[in-house]
């Protein structure tokens, strides 16, 4: 496991750890051992770490972020497919334990285990070397990811500016495009969101979404100041 504990960072007093932390469901079934032999258990343990480890930093990091921006980004950042790609960085399908039947249906690359096994692997970090180290892990491995998958997900300036002028009791902002000018291989769209009859802002784009979006940002931007 030498090789595995170089690319983790983390070197365990406890080997066994490490070796549950990788055996999954089918292999323990083949030997008898049954539930308590795989690494289900610590899977559970890891994922309420990675949820509170990445509440923690989306809380510091994003200081005016509403909760529910915020736990939209939580579940880009720790879901399957985000795990998953984690687990592949590590290689760690190479080290899993699996059962014949698994281990022949491409178990080591399937998502769904490779990402159990992530979560598995950090709750084994925890108790063998406690918080710090199993924050370590979360940061240098999963939430790294933090600024890319802000830019996927939460740069919806219509749904954050919905949200905010909904909870202030006002009706939903409305958008209209006041101008489009260049030649058709490269135009630029202008927009004006509007509140209850009044411009709330202007934004501008190459395409009538990015216009709107910009508009919405700039009517957000409004109302911090």
């Amino acid at each position: 496991m030498d090789t595995l504990e170089k690319r983790l960072g983390y070197s365990f007093r406890d080997p066994a750890m490490l070796e549950l932390a990788l055996t999954h469901s089918s292999y323990a079934n083949e030997r008898g051992s049954g539930r308590a032999g795989c690494n289900e258990r610590l899977e559970f343990l890891g994922d309420s770490i990675l949820g509170y480890f990445s509440a923690e930093c989306l809380f510091r990091t994003y200081p005016d972020k509403p909760e529910g921006e915020m736990t939209k980004l939580r579940s880009e950042l720790v879901c399957e497919q985000s795990l998953a790609r984690v687990a592949t960085k590590l290689g760690l399908g190479e080290f899993l334990r699996l059962g014949h039947g698994e281990e022949m249906g491409g178990g080591r690359t399937r998502p769904s285990i490779i990402a159990d096994a992530v979560e598995a692997v950090l709750a084994a970090i925890y108790l063998d070397g406690g918080a710090e180290e199993a924050k370590k892990f979360v940061y240098t491995f999963i939430l790294n990811e933090v600024s890319s998958a802000e830019k996927t997900g939460s740069h919806d300036y219509k749904t954050r500016l919905q949200e905010r002028v909904q909870r202030g009791g006002a009706s939903s902002p409305s958008y209209v495009i006041t101008d489009e000018s260049g030649p058709d291989h490269s135009k630029v769209f202008s927009a004006e969101v509007r509140i209850a009859g009044r411009v709330a802002g202007v934004g501008s784009g190459k395409t009538k979404k990015e216009a709107e979006q910009n508009a919405a940002k700039n009517a957000l931007e409004k109302r911090r100041k």
